[in-house]
């Protein structure tokens, strides 16, 4: 799977939401939270999984929110805030909610409790982030595709990550609907 986890280690994930939303989509696979839960538990210690997602606030319905309460009450932090709604040079209105700042604060706060950071966006504005956490003796892999047309994951991010890991080849372990490890978790509580 080209993951590489020490039993002791303390991980911690961090979910750029729209990036890995329109990776797996690009792949054609939805994501199963849970067990991409259960994959990570089970590669060493896991200290917390960040979830970070921008909302529109002004909405009476938000697509996006029943993913995001049950996320927050599956084991997820949460981090979200509200879009930003503008008018860019052309007279069109655009909705704006980048999370990249929010995620970086976070990574370098947690730096120092964790061995082993899991990136899951392609953004090549993280490169510098991976390098500085790296500075601090921490491990990073980067969670992408290069599998989409066109690939999803900065050639730069890549490369100054520890480790790459394709999501396709994820895909089996965390996809929705995929009969793999059934058997192994209780059907009462599990979320379609």
């Amino acid at each position: 799977m080209g993951m590489v986890f020490y039993s002791q280690e303390r991980i911690g994930l961090f979910i750029d939401g729209s990036n890995l939303y329109a990776a797996a989509r690009a792949l054609g696979f939805d994501i199963d939270y849970k067990r991409l839960l259960e994959l990570f538990t089970s590669q060493g210690r896991l200290i917390r999984a960040f979830y970070y997602t921008a909302l529109v606030e002004d909405q009476e319905y938000s697509p996006i929110r029943p993913l995001v309460d049950w996320l927050d009450y599956n084991g997820y932090t949460m981090v979200t805030k509200p879009t930003k709604e503008f008018t860019d040079a052309t007279g069109r209105r655009k909705i704006k909610g980048n999370m990249d700042i929010e995620l970086a604060i976070d990574v370098m706060e947690m730096a120092q409790y964790l061995d082993h950071v899991v990136l899951f966006s392609g953004d090549g504005d993280f490169r510098r982030l991976v390098e500085a956490v790296q500075r601090k003796g921490v491990r990073v892999t980067v969670v992408s595709t290069v599998r989409s047309q066109p690939p999803m994951v900065a050639d730069e991010l890549r490369r100054q990550a520890d480790t790459f890991v394709e999501l396709l080849e994820l895909e089996p372990a965390i996809a929705r609907g995929q009969p793999a490890h059934r058997e192994d978790r209780p059907s009462s509580d599990y979320v379609e």
